[in-house]
């Protein structure tokens, strides 16, 4: 079972302390220091000597009947000034023969150095205060012990199953029960993981979150750097901690710990995570299941450019995703980039308003051609509204679907957009209607056999042509006699007349159905 910092013993401060039942018995008055009783208590220190602060290392709760200072009010002073320079969390005074009421000398030098001092008004057994306050002490290192140990088993569980980043993400949220962010050392956020609202909350605010991430922790905003052999490479936040500080910083420390483990087994790197990132957020906006709105935190905290801009979707055929990320940062084009799905890889451009937008696709697919061949990109329309992105990445991987079996029959330009595709992109479109595959099938019927696949080639690349026989028999190697009785087979075998246009139309738009099923 998880262990979350709801299970851990509270770390105690200097307030409550004074509400324990044991020191309440001894009537407790706090005559300096009141506003600081919210210090974090270490220890608990029984202490007579003058000298005491050499004795501590701060963070203690200094127990004292000062006999050793009654008379003396240099020794007082100095004992205050000790204690505060040793950084003590607060001074008890156990009110008695030395000192029947609290000293004003060493009133006035705590509240001058902001060290809570208490005085007992009734006698106190200090043994017993120190006893509960170690063991309460002693119990939540040892939770904090045990959390860590759990958290560590759990990550390198996981790690050693070999899972991807996001559940080990997702385990170090169920501990710290908030939102973690993965960055990059520009503060772009790599991963998430934790509720969904509380994560979208912190994502609506990185900016300005960001600006502030070198500095102090404070508000239960916690880091870890990841990094290993001198080199750093990201951080990890927890965000929103609400268990003490402590133990957060224990907690951020584990999941670095495992994180750079898992890109050292896993052989993967920060970049890699970028491209998980933006591969995570472009598939949720092509599916649609997440309103484009609710997107828009993730795609600004990436570091998409988002306010006032043209987003222009693009989906790429046989592109790698390395070598698409190389070709926009050489024309300074920012976008993000990910792959998809039968190796498509979305690219989505990020311009300003005043930008050229067709002119600056034609040069990022003209360079694309340049490196990598017969590369075609298929485009959709600019939007200027970010609630059209997605349709925009649909219009670009329909477009993209269409023309990926054709680029050896058609000559495509560098830029394909939705006008380009004509009636194979209505059949793309119409592939996984139940009339459309009834009508391929009935057609197509006589070919539809395993004997029938050679002669439904030669068919596809004679309609693809154009019916030009001379052509036809070029590309299957055969001579113009043998091409005829392959044609005259086909009439055969489908009852028609590929002389006739309508009959030939037919069956050229039942043969890109079937070719739309079946990719």
């Amino acid at each position: 079972m998880t262990t979350t910092f709801g299970t851990l013993e509270p770390a105690l401060s200097v307030r409550q302390v004074l509400t324990l039942e044991r020191v309440l018995a001894g009537e407790p008055e706090v005559v300096a220091g009141a506003d600081q009783l919210d210090r974090p208590v270490r220890w608990v220190h029984v202490a007579e000597a003058p000298d005491v602060g050499v004795m501590l290392t701060g963070g203690e709760m200094v127990l004292t009947t000062g006999v050793l200072l009654a008379g003396d009010e240099e020794k007082q002073a100095e004992y205050i000034r000790s204690l505060h320079r040793a950084e003590a969390a607060a001074v008890v005074l156990g009110l008695g023969r030395a000192f029947p009421a609290a000293p004003d000398v060493m009133r006035r030098a705590a509240e001058r150095c902001g060290l809570p001092m208490v005085v007992l008004h009734r006698p106190f057994p200090f043994a017993e205060l120190t006893e509960e306050v170690q063991a309460r002490l002693v119990r939540r290192k040892f939770a904090a012990v045990s959390l860590s140990e759990s958290v560590r088993t759990a990550l390198t569980g996981l790690i050693t199953a070999g899972a991807p980043l996001q559940p080990l993400l997702d385990e170090v949220a169920q501990h710290s029960a908030c939102p973690v962010v993965v960055t990059n050392l520009a503060h772009r956020v790599l991963a998430t993981a934790g509720e969904r609202p509380a994560v979208d909350d912190v994502l609506r605010d990185w900016e300005r979150i960001a600006r502030q991430a070198g500095g102090s922790e404070g508000d239960g905003w916690i880091r870890a750097e990841l990094g290993g052999r001198g080199e750093r490479w990201g951080r990890i936040m927890l965000c929103g901690y609400r268990g003490d500080t402590a133990t957060g910083r224990l907690l951020a420390d584990r999941a670095a710990e495992a994180l750079v483990l898992h890109r050292m087994l896993g052989g993967t790197s920060a970049h890699t995570w970028e491209e998980q990132s933006a591969q995570s957020l472009l598939t949720d906006l092509v599916s649609g299941v997440v309103p484009a709105r609710q997107l828009l935190p993730r795609a600004r905290a990436a570091g998409l450019p988002v306010n006032r801009r043209t987003f222009v979707p693009l989906v790429v055929h046989d592109g790698e995703p390395a070598q698409l990320e190389r070709v926009l940062r050489l024309l300074g084009l920012p976008g993000l980039v990910a792959e998809l799905a039968d190796g498509a890889t979305a690219v989505l451009l990020s311009l300003a308003r005043d930008q050229d937008a067709a002119v600056l696709v034609a040069n990022f697919a003209a360079r694309m051609r340049s490196e990598a061949g017969r590369t075609v990109v298929a485009a959709a329309d600019p939007r200027t509204a970010w609630d059209d992105v997605p349709v925009g990445l649909r219009e670009a991987q329909h477009v993209a679907d269409a023309v990926a079996d054709s680029s050896s029959a058609l000559d495509l330009p560098c830029v394909v957009r939705l006008k380009d595709v004509h009636l194979r992109g209505l059949i793309r479109l119409l592939r996984d209607d139940p009339q459309v595959q009834s009508f391929a099938e009935r057609e197509l019927d006589g070919l539809l056999r395993p004997d029938g696949d050679d002669l439904l080639s030669v068919l596809r690349t004679y309609l693809a042509t154009g019916r030009n026989k001379s052509r036809t028999a070029q590309l299957h190697h055969v001579s113009r006699p043998a091409l005829y009785r392959r044609l005259e087979a086909i009439q055969g075998r489908l009852g028609v007349d590929l002389d006739d246009f309508e009959q030939a139309a037919s069956v050229h738009i039942a043969l890109l159905a079937h070719d739309a099923q079946q990719g």
